[in-house]
């Protein structure tokens, strides 16, 4: 599982979502010992938590909801072969009638990005605990109303960056903050995903049977149903996502961060384009180079789709360049690569990855609940919404095509029109982000 490459491909279509509301009773926490799962799209990320969240003793998955039908049905068979001791899983292509129900404890929202804010807001209002995927909102105004959400109706949230329950990257950032590495110039991140194109452009069509499209377009505009827009390629439009910025940004990004001790950026300036595969159909960038700019550091994100060959000879990965040597890691291992000229050479062979990290990431999320302790995650909504923004910074600075400065006293962009353009996803369809 450490792999994502083979890890999504066994599940290699997004996932569905469903009607929102406004308004839910809080329900009663836990009856019994036994912790009750639903899962809002079970078609890829969304099926792989189902399945981690089976390995967590005294836990049952309980109820499956998607727009899928087809999907529905076959992830039913599969869950009930998974759990014979559970004899009734049932299945709803409408979530608010899993948030409905007072028997369930946690929710998992596996639903593409665009659907991530109001599906975790829902459940958090509904009195469930959530593990919702990343990124965790599709714009800066997203994350902080998941945030807001989270305090009014304390509950515990774990956003799927599961590379924080992995025992071989909080050995590399114990490295790092060592200072071993000499002062640390330069943090670079890549993303290079061969098996990651864009689809072919194709007409649009009529929606397929059992697909309710209506409703996985949710807050989204209003499209005619197009098969290159839809299930896992939502992930290379605007109107659902943020491209490999906000699907793999997010897990590299992360460690880059954590590993400088860093807040926000002062600067964010990207150039890029659809420079390798422009007649494919896709909005999001296929190359793109971001730099962000720190008070003692520069931090460099790279990504490339189509291809394998990133820095190192690894196709993706995060590069501590320090003065004595320079630590990589990425979701293999570590290593620190020592440097000729320094006076205090550094050099440590590679470490490799001995765990899997989903299944880490739902003990330490199911330990938070049963415990009461929301202290103890290792990826609450706070730290999920923070770089998720720095993500969606990078993007907001391709798309306008400007050097983006933020303020951090005030929490936005220094310039007006970037904020009135970006900084919050418009809600279409009726629907509408809750004000908390």
């Amino acid at each position: 599982m450490h792999n994502r490459r083979n890890f999504i491909k066994q599940t290699a279509l997004a996932s569905g979502a469903l009607f929102t509301s406004n308004a839910f009773a809080q329900s009663s926490i836990f009856s019994t010992d036994t912790l009750r799962v639903a899962t809002i799209g079970v078609n890829g990320m969304g099926w792989s938590n189902t399945m981690a969240a089976l390995t967590v003793k005294n836990l049952e998955v309980v109820a499956l909801c998607d727009i899928d039908n087809s999907v529905l049905q076959k992830r039913k068979a599969e869950l009930l072969m998974k759990q014979p001791n559970v004899t009734q899983v049932d299945t709803f292509s409408d979530y608010r009638k899993i948030l409905d129900r007072k028997d369930i404890d946690i929710v998992i929202v596996g639903t593409p990005d665009h659907w991530h804010a109001l599906q975790m807001i829902n459940a958090c209002s509904a009195g469930k605990h959530v593990y919702v995927e990343k990124p965790a909102g599709n714009s800066i105004g997203e994350c902080n109303a998941m945030i807001a959400a989270k305090n009014k109706y304390n509950r515990i949230v774990q956003v799927g960056q599961w590379q924080r329950s992995q025992k071989h990257f909080s050995d590399a950032l114990d490295v790092v903050h060592s200072g071993q590495l000499g002062n640390i110039r330069t943090t670079k991140v890549w993303c290079y995903q061969g098996w990651m194109r864009p689809q072919p452009v194709v007409a649009n069509s009529e929606v397929p049977a059992g697909i309710d499209y209506k409703t996985w377009l949710g807050p989204a505009p209003l499209r005619p149903f197009n098969s290159s827009r839809f299930h896992f390629h939502f992930r290379w439009f605007w109107d659902y996502a943020g491209g490999l910025m906000t699907d793999w940004g997010v897990h590299l990004l992360d460690y880059a961060i954590q590993g400088m001790k860093a807040g926000n950026p002062k600067s964010v300036s990207a150039l890029g384009g659809k420079f390798a595969y422009p007649e494919l159909a896709e909005e999001t960038p296929d190359t793109l180079t971001s730099l962000y700019e720190f008070d003692n550091f520069n931090l460099v994100w790279d990504s490339a789709m189509g291809i394998d060959n990133g820095s190192y000879g690894r196709d993706h990965g995060i590069a501590f360049i320090g003065n004595n040597g320079t630590l990589v890691l990425d979701r293999s291992g570590w290593e620190v690569i020592e440097e000729r000229q320094a006076k205090n050479k550094v050099a440590i062979p590679l470490q490799k990855s001995v765990d899997n990290g989903v299944a880490l990431h739902w003990k330490n999320f199911t330990d938070a609940i049963r415990n009461n302790t929301p202290d103890s995650l290792h990826c609450s909504i706070e730290e999920g919404a923070h770089i998720a923004t720095i993500a969606q910074m990078g993007n907001i600075a391709y798309r306008s095509g400007q050097k983006v400065n933020w303020d951090d006293n005030k929490k936005i962009f220094t310039n007006d029109a970037i904020n009135k353009e970006y900084f919050m996803k418009a809600y279409n369809n009726g629907y509408s982000l809750p004000k908390i």
